[in-house]
């Protein structure tokens, strides 16, 4: 029996939702719209950024979901892997904000996620942006709401019809062989992907490196819009594997995702030298 189908699911998405949104709080105490964030700030080793407001979300979210589901492992961006996530069937996955460098310059573009995985499937997924007022969830099986409202992908099948962001580079490399209508790259992946779920956007593209923290919940959200998230030929992402990176992806309605597959496809065939 998975997790989606328990008695308790109901109520532990509540309880999830909750937690994300006093989490929010947390960090929205040291956002500061247009500004340098009020939280001390520091890089990691490999040059990444993080805050004060990361930690402190990250401690409060490790202590309010363990007590909900004692059984389950952890897997976040702030806490040291701990191998044994491997062998449990449930595993929480979180990043206590999607999009640090977003919220430590004052752009609105940064998330609270939070995913439950069953047995390496995203079967619950938070998506809280305390800048942007949205909330996305979704339960496997249940659909996806914004703000508890249900949301869907856009149905448009080609791309020449299709608002697309991601990072420049690859936007302009997709435009060597389709049009479509580039928009604003969105820091937050969670982001970009629930804004394909909620139809802001009809796809995106997702550079090489991203961690399961990034993907699982808004992952869980797009999928239950009736969107896909798949490797750059169209594989699946798998979760809650020895290493957590992933590879080149790509984000689109359902409809579209066809048509996005053979863009990458061709524009790799025209990179292979001759």
């Amino acid at each position: 029996m998975s997790a989606s189908t328990l008695p308790i699911a109901a109520d532990l998405m509540k309880a999830v939702s909750e937690s994300c949104l006093e989490a929010g709080a947390i960090a929205f105490d040291l956002f500061r719209p247009g500004e340098k964030t009020a939280a001390r700030t520091w890089s990691k080793s490999g040059g990444s950024p993080v805050t004060e407001a990361d930690i402190g979300v990250d401690t409060f979210l490790r202590v309010r979901l363990s007590a909900l589901l004692p059984e389950a492992a952890w897997l976040s961006e702030e806490t040291a892997d701990d191998a044994q996530r491997l062998s449990r069937r449930l595993v929480w996955v979180v990043d206590p904000i999607d999009g640090t460098r977003a919220f430590m310059t004052g752009l609105p573009d940064w998330a609270v996620c939070v995913a439950l995985l069953d047995e390496g499937e995203p079967v619950l997924g938070v998506v809280h942006a305390p800048a942007c007022n949205a909330t996305y969830g979704a339960i496997r099986g249940a659909g996806a709401r914004r703000n508890g409202k249900p949301i869907r992908t856009t149905e448009h099948e080609t791309l020449d019809e299709a608002r697309i962001a991601g990072p420049k580079p690859m936007l302009d490399a997709l435009g060597r062989v389709s049009r479509f209508t580039p928009v604003d790259k969105i820091p937050s992946l969670a982001l970009r992907l629930a804004r394909i779920a909620d139809g802001s956007i009809d796809a995106g593209l997702i550079s090489q490196d991203s961690r399961d923290w990034d993907l699982a919940a808004a992952d869980l959200v797009l999928r239950e819009a009736g969107g896909v998230l798949s490797g750059g030929q169209g594989e699946p992402v798998i979760y809650n594997r020895p290493s957590p990176v992933h590879g080149i992806l790509m984000a689109s309605g359902g409809m579209l995702a066809p048509s996005l597959l053979q863009a990458l496809r061709q524009l790799r065939e025209h990179s292979q030298p001759s």
